[in-house]
């Protein structure tokens, strides 16, 4: 019952979030077509994915945590999948300040936000993801 209602509230403080956190966006974007400062709206869809991604991965960190195990930290996921990710959550905020980076004129072009959110998502949970304790069985796979 105590696991129950630990992922029942987790869920709704998650939900909670990703709403005023969508309503904020819409009312920086409007701020933003009325002001034609696109500053504000752009450093917020960059940053948001990425913090509703840790969210996401919050919960499940906390159970871990309550283990009380020893902690290492996934290099090859940071770097293979994190990074790449983290890159593509940034575009929309890249793309302002240039356009001569890998993507970013796609990025202009599209002027959707849908991708670079997702990219964000992948890349707070992979962060959170790749702390693991040193007795999970993917840290015991050997190449």
């Amino acid at each position: 019952m105590k696991r129950f209602l630990f992922i029942f509230f987790s869920t709704a403080v998650i939900g909670i979030i990703f709403y005023l956190g969508m309503d904020y966006q819409v009312k920086l974007r409007e701020e933003s077509a009325i002001t034609f400062n696109l500053k504000p709206f752009l450093i917020f869809a960059s940053i948001f994915p990425v913090l509703f991604g840790l969210l996401l991965r919050l919960p499940k960190l906390i159970i871990e945590i309550k283990n009380k195990k020893q902690w290492a930290f996934d290099w090859i996921k940071f770097i293979t999948v994190g990074i790449p990710s983290l890159y593509i959550s940034m575009l929309p905020l890249l793309a302002f300040y240039t356009t001569n980076l890998f993507f970013s004129k796609a990025f202009i072009l599209l002027g959707d936000t849908t991708f670079t959110s997702i990219a964000g998502i992948v890349f707070g949970y992979v962060l959170l993801d790749s702390l693991k304790s040193n007795n999970s069985s993917t840290n015991n796979l050997q190449y």
